[in-house]
């Protein structure tokens, strides 16, 4: 991806949504060629040139400063979310994303496998599942069985039919808010080959989600709500909640997904996490502890796994 590109695109795209009756302007006779505010509507606003403006809307960020980026944000009416996505594609020298990957301690993985009856997964920096507990597994599907490179939570989300199914009527609104934390991911982790390659792959595999892609959602996935319908036990009602780990900002976050205490939901969720306990299905995060490595006897090594956000 062409950070160039994206940054024109996206300011392109949040020009379009605004009318001038949005912010004020009056419109004189005859249809107006472009949908949205005019470049020279916006530069004004932002009190910058237009030259100025349009140098940063094809891209071309080299001088631009903290206070110009502040005030076309705001007289797009961008969110914390979009202006932080703005701010790291026209300066990536300011990001505070970390460059590299590390494997999931043995504290982590304990972690996740500690949750009883709430489903819980290791979520990397381009959405991948890495690690998971029984109950995810009896929710979601079969983690350990997905080959490696397409268990993530995209490819479950825009290739698997069957959480398809389990969202419903839910599913366009779930993906759109993942769509959105990929652009938040892409922009934050900028040149990371392997998160521009799994974008890459899923605009080629869905259409739905090249669609998606090319509407410019931003929004860091935070909490959630879901109703969803499990072919097992039936109608759930859960909340999702991305829990950041500021002592691992190389994983996107643990996704815990918890119902209303004493509801119908609750019961279901303790029906699939014995189910969940019962099968014979290994994970990264209940396997037993990997051998210690011979020259750093207290960081033990990543057992090798076996090779499936809703």
């Amino acid at each position: 991806m062409d950070a160039r590109i994206e940054l024109s695109e996206f300011l392109k795209s949040r020009r379009a949504r605004l009318s001038p009756e949005d912010v004020g302007l009056r419109v004189y006779g005859g249809r107006r060629r472009v949908a949205g505010l005019r470049r020279e509507e916006l530069a004004g606003l932002a009190g910058v040139s237009v030259a100025h403006y349009t140098r940063l809307e094809q891209g071309r960020a080299d001088s631009v400063s903290v206070e110009i980026l502040a005030a076309i944000g705001r007289e797009l009416r961008l969110d914390e979310d979009e202006r932080t996505y703005l701010n790291q594609l026209a300066r990536p020298n300011a990001r505070t994303c970390p460059g590299t990957t590390v494997p999931p301690r043995p504290g982590l993985r304990h972690l996740v496998a500690s949750f009883d009856a709430t489903p819980a997964i290791l979520v990397g920096r381009h959405t991948e599942v890495v690690a998971w507990n029984p109950v995810a597994t009896a929710l979601f599907g079969d983690f350990a069985a997905m080959p490696e490179g397409e268990r993530s939570i995209s490819d479950l989300i825009f290739l698997r039919p069957d959480i398809r199914d389990l969202h419903g009527d839910g599913w366009e609104r779930t993906a759109v808010e993942h769509v959105a934390h990929l652009r938040v991911l892409s922009a934050c982790y900028r040149g990371d080959p392997r998160l521009t390659a799994h974008i890459e792959r899923l605009r080629a595999a869905s259409p739905e989600f090249a669609r998606m892609w090319l509407s410019h959602p931003v929004a860091r996935t935070g909490h959630r709500f879901y109703r969803l319908h499990h072919p097992v036990v039936g109608d759930l009602e859960l909340y999702g909640e991305l829990v950041t780990l500021p002592g691992d900002l190389d994983y996107s976050g643990l996704d815990l997904f918890a119902a209303e205490p004493g509801s119908a939901s609750e019961h279901a969720l303790r029906r699939l996490a014995g189910s969940g306990r019962n099968e014979d299905t290994a994970s990264p995060a209940t396997a037993p502890p990997p051998p210690e490595h011979p020259t750093h006897p207290t960081h033990p090594t990543t057992p090798p796994r076996t090779y499936r956000q809703p």
